[in-house]
């Protein structure tokens, strides 16, 4: 079912939600409480914690709308009680107090902040979960790094598996968004530290942590936290030792991708004088270009693929004929193409010049690649 199924007054909380949440929020299903209701009641969200999602089910009651919802938490979580978390004061008063207290069925704001609230008691939850170990090693590291902002940590477990502790560490204190004019990301972008941890008594010799990079996919565009070549973890180290290391490797790299973007959009500049003005190209991250090209009465469009480690590695051109079609009227396209002369050593008009010679010879192969399947 879709949000406009819900009644309009949670509708209005729910799209603000998805909208104005620096959380990347989903929603995962919509449903209704009753067979005969006219509008569905209660949805599922997915909410961003550690890496990776915590699902929770909103359930509002169609018949009264001006009500505030219930939350239902996972099953592994079900000694998690976020409202007997609320601080008290000297004499029993209440020093914070839930949302739902002042609930104003009316305002858009309402699920947002509820939400929030919900999961920075979860994040206290999980915290708590962790350093009721008996594991030294877990006490040190979370008396050190979870000083730094933004870091999260919680328990991974199941009922054939060792328990593990995860901890979400951002790295880099940088405005990656600031690196890319006229950045169309909507959210900020950030890099993490993944850590995971077994749990272990073996003060002597505890196991080292499995650990690796996350981003969000939007950032490929510009940089792939895969292509990053982590410091080793050596017996008897912490993340507060790990940790500068791993960011002076990790921001020369994000320079190293910045520069690359420049050079691209060097590269698609320099093709207008060889090929004429590209029909189409990607003026943002400068990964594709496409120009037409012409030998004889032959037409045919060459499409540019330049990867984020352009220079170092040389584009993927692919050949497009605008006059040859397969039997599901799609256009005849060639393979890949990389076997051409390439340094990164030169500059962009010298790299366009000897694809322009490539192509004038491969254009030949590919017509008659063209017209022999249609033969």
């Amino acid at each position: 079912m879709s949000i406009d199924n819900l009644p309009p007054l949670v509708t209005a909380q729910l799209e603000y939600l998805l909208a104005h949440s620096p959380l990347t929020v989903k929603v995962d299903q919509i449903w209704s409480g009753c067979q005969n209701s006219l509008y569905s009641d209660r949805f599922s969200l997915l909410i961003p914690f550690c890496l990776d999602y915590v699902k929770w089910d909103v359930i509002y009651n169609a018949q009264y709308p001006l009500a505030a919802p219930d939350i239902t938490f996972a099953p592994e979580d079900d000694d998690f009680h976020p409202l007997l978390m609320i601080d008290y004061g000297e004499g029993g008063n209440k020093t914070s107090k839930s949302s739902l207290f002042a609930w104003n069925s009316k305002d858009p704001t309402k699920l947002m902040t509820l939400i929030h609230e919900l999961r920075d008691l979860y994040m206290a939850f999980q915290r708590k979960r962790v350093e009721e170990f008996d594991d030294a090693r877990l006490k040190f590291e979370i008396n050190t790094v979870l000083s730094r902002e933004g870091i999260e940590v919680c328990l991974l477990s199941g009922p054939e598996k060792q328990q593990e502790v995860k901890f979400s560490v951002p790295v880099l204190d940088m405005n990656l968004n600031k690196l890319v004019h006229a950045c169309p990301w909507r959210r900020q972008q950030k890099i993490n530290l993944q850590a995971v941890f077994p749990v272990s008594r073996n003060y002597l010799n505890p196991p080292p942590p499995r650990v690796k990079l996350v981003a969000s996919s939007e950032l490929k565009a510009l940089f792939s936290v895969d292509d990053v070549k982590l410091p080793s973890w050596v017996d008897g180290m912490c993340m507060a030792e790990y940790l500068p290391a791993l960011e002076d490797n990790l921001g020369a790299q994000i320079l190293e991708a910045v520069a690359s973007l420049g050079a691209r959009r060097r590269f698609i500049e320099a093709l207008a004088p060889y090929f004429g003005r590209p029909l189409e190209a990607d003026p943002i991250f400068c990964r594709t270009a496409t120009v037409l090209a012409i030998s004889g009465v032959f037409t045919f469009l060459v499409h540019f693929f330049l990867p984020v480690q352009f220079p170092k590695q040389q584009p993927v051109l692919m050949l497009q004929s605008s006059q040859h079609f397969n039997g599901q009227l799609t256009p005849r396209m060639s393979p890949p193409l990389t076997d051409y002369p390439w340094s990164p050593r030169w500059d962009a008009p010298m790299m366009v010049e000897r694809i322009r010679d490539f192509i004038v010879e491969e254009c030949l192969n590919f017509k008659k690649f063209c017209n022999d399947a249609i033969l």
